[in-house]
């Protein structure tokens, strides 16, 4: 990687963390009140596990390439010259991305393409039409209530 790398982080969203982590902290606190300390323990390391997961996601631009890393594990490299659109989705797949609000952004030669959520969308944006400037964004720029501190529905 060069240089001139761009590092941007997931976004994390809060009613995607409530809805992680309700169903953990309901059972543990029977756990809690019952003495069960082994539970309290696997949990306990749920929660750390869930929490570096959220933290760790980074998808970094660099050499004309868009990289997906947890940490320090790559788990994804896209030319982006291949990359033909990105849009908003609220898919709540299994993805890359700690919210659900997201980018989903599409390829030439995938017919899915990667569900992600930087934290800075139009500086992401800007970095990746910087290189392929053929990319088409569809990302409505919605207000109101519910669109406020990634509440986003």
């Amino acid at each position: 990687m060069d240089k001139t790398k761009k590092v941007f982080r997931s976004r994390i969203s809060v009613l995607f963390s409530v809805l992680v982590f309700v169903p953990l902290i309901s059972v543990s606190i029977p756990m809690f009140l019952h003495k069960i300390y082994i539970g309290m323990f696997i949990l306990g390391g749920c929660f750390l596990f869930i929490i570096l997961l959220f933290t760790g996601m980074r998808y970094i631009i660099s050499d004309n390439k868009l990289y997906l890393k947890m940490w320090f594990i790559q788990h994804g490299i896209v030319n982006i010259a291949n990359i033909v659109s990105v849009k908003r989705s609220y898919n709540p797949l299994s993805s890359p991305a700690a919210s659900l609000k997201r980018l989903r952004i599409m390829f030439a030669n995938n017919s899915f393409g990667w569900l992600i959520s930087p934290v800075k969308e139009k500086e992401f944006i800007k970095a990746l039409k910087a290189v392929n400037p053929d990319i088409k964004v569809n990302i409505p720029d919605k207000k109101g209530v519910w669109r406020i501190w990634d509440w986003d529905l």
